[in-house]
């Protein structure tokens, strides 16, 4: 069974690994490594969030997610869009970005490091912005209570998260160009590059979750109205046109999967950017993750649980509120690749064992207990 479902992403790895050691020796092969576990563990929800949708629709329409999906994800989100990333901040067309990563890499590396500010400016933005959004949700399941609890009261403020994520692209705007004027003026005009471009990624970030709604509204209303169909047939004895409905109810339920995917991506993708600018090692680490990422869909739609590790969502978004302030204090001072990527790695890490900690209070108190051993396996 794992075999089967997991085994194009095992020879992906491999290959992708493999490549990695002939491209730039043992440093480039633990980079694709930690950028492989990055993206798979901020994808994790994504993929329970794709299996609770994807169960749902024919085996015609799961073939055309599991396969066109696939391809838009992998070489779409996670190896054309860094390159337009690239092309767009250095001003170069994607040809010359590839080509420059290629053949000059001095080169490349210079006029990455040129662009950074803007890059982890728009990054930063949109990754603060899904870490908010989160930890302002009321939530049944917490896990840090002691933080989880306050801010869910909070999150009840409106436009909380919007207000938070420009007031820190305003302090870091101006500390940057106050940094920059103190020492030469050297970066001064990048400023409102970084202001420009952290708005930037604020409204891309409310774009992607309007589209996500629309069609998640869309699609409720489409299996409202296919209900009603279906109980009026019941009625009047007459047969309804099941294909049509549900060839409109998987149509829209396709396109949604696809913006959230799409919106799932840009963790990925822009939190890549703090641990490496070579684009080389950043396609090949993200497209391993991007392949257990399909992989872990099938895998739980075909075992039919979602719910065993119940705290890795939380996990997953302490990671991104991480990159997200790594991202940011990084358009002033560097910090090591090596630290950024295993932040994630860490708090993944520390919400499974969470999880399994909750799993087993839960079964050794029984369903009597249930509510005790849950708050008692918290953090």
């Amino acid at each position: 069974m794992l075999l089967k479902t997991f085994g194009w992403s095992f020879a992906v790895t491999a290959l992708g690994l493999v490549a990695a050691v002939f491209y730039g020796g043992w440093e480039a092969f633990g980079v694709v490594a930690i950028l492989a576990v990055l993206e798979i563990s901020l994808s994790f929800d994504n993929a329970v969030v794709n299996a609770g949708i994807l169960k749902k629709m024919s085996a015609f329409w799961q073939k055309i997610f599991l396969t066109v999906g696939v391809l838009i994800a992998v070489f779409g989100m996670r190896l054309v869009f860094p390159v337009v990333i690239v092309a767009l901040t250095a001003k170069l067309n994607p040809y010359d970005a590839v080509h420059l990563a290629l053949t000059d890499k001095d080169r490349y590396q210079q006029l990455v490091t040129d662009a950074h500010p803007a890059i982890a400016a728009f990054g930063g933005m949109f990754l603060l912005m899904i870490f908010l959004d989160f930890i302002f949700e009321d939530r049944d399941i917490q896990w840090l209570r002691w933080i989880e609890r306050p801010l869910a009261k909070l999150g009840k403020v409106d436009m909380l998260s919007v207000c938070i994520s420009l007031i820190v692209l305003l302090i870091t705007s101006f500390t940057f160009a106050t940094h920059a004027h103190q020492h030469g003026g050297a970066h001064a005009d990048k400023a409102q590059t970084v202001l420009i471009a952290g708005i930037a990624g604020l409204i891309t970030y409310m774009v992607v979750g309007g589209l996500s709604g629309y069609f998640e509204d869309r699609l409720e209303e489409e299996e409202e109205r296919e209900h009603e169909e279906e109980e009026e047939a019941a009625r009047t004895g007459k047969k309804r046109s099941s294909v049509v409905l549900a060839g409109q109810a998987a149509f829209f339920m396709f396109l949604y999967l696809e913006v959230l995917d799409a919106s799932f991506s840009f963790d990925g993708v822009i939190g890549a950017f703090a641990i490496t600018n070579d684009i080389v090692m950043m396609a090949l680490g993200l497209g391993i993750g991007a392949m257990y990422v399909r992989s872990l869909t099938v895998y739980l739609v075909r075992q039919g649980t979602l719910d065993d590790y119940v705290y890795l969502e939380h996990g997953a978004h302490y990671a991104i509120g991480a990159l997200a302030v790594i991202l940011m204090v990084t358009i002033q001072y560097e910090i090591n690749e090596v630290i950024t990527g295993l932040v994630g790695v860490v708090l993944i890490a520390w919400s499974f064992w969470s999880s399994v900690r909750r799993n087993r209070a839960l079964a050794a108190a029984g369903d009597g207990s249930g509510e005790k051993a849950e708050v008692s396996s918290g953090v």
